[in-house]
This record gives C-alpha cells, sequence and structure tokens, in this order.
C-alpha cells in the first residue's frame, strides 16, 4: 500500500501541474503573431525585444527565433522554428511519461498486494481459522487491487488527454509560425529587420 500511495501522490501532483500549464492562453497567446506583424508594420514602433519575446510564453519563443534569423530568409526562419517547436513539444510533454508509468505500474503493484495478502492467508489456513477472520484478510488483499485500479484508471485518462492536447497545440503552433512567414512576405524586408532589436536575444 504505501509504494501505492506515493504513486498516487505523484500522479495527483503531475495532473494538477500539467492541468495549470497546458493552458491554450499560456501556450498559445491570442492575436500574438498579429500584434508583431503589427508592430513591424509601424515606422514609429519600438524595435520588437526578442529576449522578451520569448518569455511571454512557448509560442513567443518560437517566433522569436524564426525573427532573429529573418535576415537569412524564410527557409532559415522556418528551419529555426520548426528546431525550437521541437523543443518546446519536449517541454510541454514534461512528466507525461512518469504520468504514463504510473498508469502501468499501479495495477500491477495492486495485484502484487493481493497475490502476497492471499499467500500469507492460504499459510494460516492450516490452523483452522474462523470464517469470519478469513474473510477479512481476503478482503484486505483485494483491498490493494482496487486501489492500484483507482489509481491507474485516472492517471491513464489524463495521460492520453495531455498527449492530445500537446498534439493540438503542435498543429496550432506550427499555423501560427506559418502564419508569421506569410505576414513577413508581405512587408518590406528591409523595413521590418529595422523593427527587430536582437541585442538581447
Amino acid at each position: 500500500m504505501f509504494p501505492l500511495l506515493g504513486c498516487s501522490i505523484v500522479a495527483l501532483a503531475i495532473i494538477a501541474e500539467r492541468l495549470w500549464v497546458l493552458r491554450e492562453p499560456k501556450i498559445i497567446p491570442r492575436d500574438l503573431v498579429h500584434t508583431i506583424l503589427k508592430d513591424l508594420s509601424k515606422r514609429d514602433a519600438k524595435p520588437i525585444r526578442l529576449s522578451e519575446l520569448a518569455m511571454q510564453s512557448p509560442l513567443g519563443h518560437i517566433l522569436s527565433k524564426g525573427l532573429q534569423h529573418s535576415e537569412q530568409g524564410i527557409s532559415a526562419m522556418r528551419s529555426r522554428m520548426e528546431d525550437q517547436g521541437r523543443q518546446v513539444i519536449v517541454e510541454l510533454e514534461k512528466y507525461l511519461n512518469t504520468l504514463g508509468t504510473i498508469a502501468s505500474a499501479a495495477p500491477l503493484l495492486g495485484l502484487l498486494g493481493t497475490v502476497l495478502g492471499m499467500i500469507q492467508i492460504f499459510a494460516v489456513l492450516g490452523g483452522n481459522p474462523e470464517p469470519e477472520a478469513l474473510a477479512g484478510g481476503i478482503s484486505t488483499a483485494l483491498l490493494t487491487t482496487a486501489f492500484g485500479l483507482f489509481i491507474a484508471i485516472p492517471s491513464l485518462m489524463f495521460h492520453r488527454y495531455f498527449r492530445r492536447r500537446i498534439d493540438e497545440f503542435a498543429a496550432k503552433l506550427e499555423k501560427e509560425a506559418q502564419k508569421l512567414i506569410d505576414g513577413l512576405k508581405a512587408l518590406v524586408p528591409s523595413q521590418s529587420s529595422r523593427r527587430i532589436d536582437k541585442t538581447e536575444s
């Protein structure tokens, strides 16, 4: 029961942390690309500070990496943003392997507890134990399996939910990056590059 209790605490902590982190406004701020393109198109706008943009959100981190290499051309921008996007996805998947391991291991730990309990019960059968005591011992042994399933089922459900959500974020991040590239094509290259402050990127 103690390993199962530890698994339940860890799983609950991971689920709560990922629910807090994997919020769409936090990952993909609304109208961020539109705001960047608007600032780049203004002649009197302040230069975009890539260091500040990268700290705002995972999408900002990806876009800042592309803007940092905007003078090298569209292909370089796309390549840099794809590389940064893969790193962002790895960060979004943080702790999910642990949650998946708990979902797989918890039922086995519960079954192990039940088997060990049944072994102890059958070991004392030769002493003519009372039926009430025997039934109580069996129910106690089965509790470990029930507790293991109680941990594994929500862990598995949230693991699949987080995986699906990250896949959706990956598609939306790619779409926003392409939107930035398409928007930059419509701007004068020399004008847009002067609106990017790379001193702290």
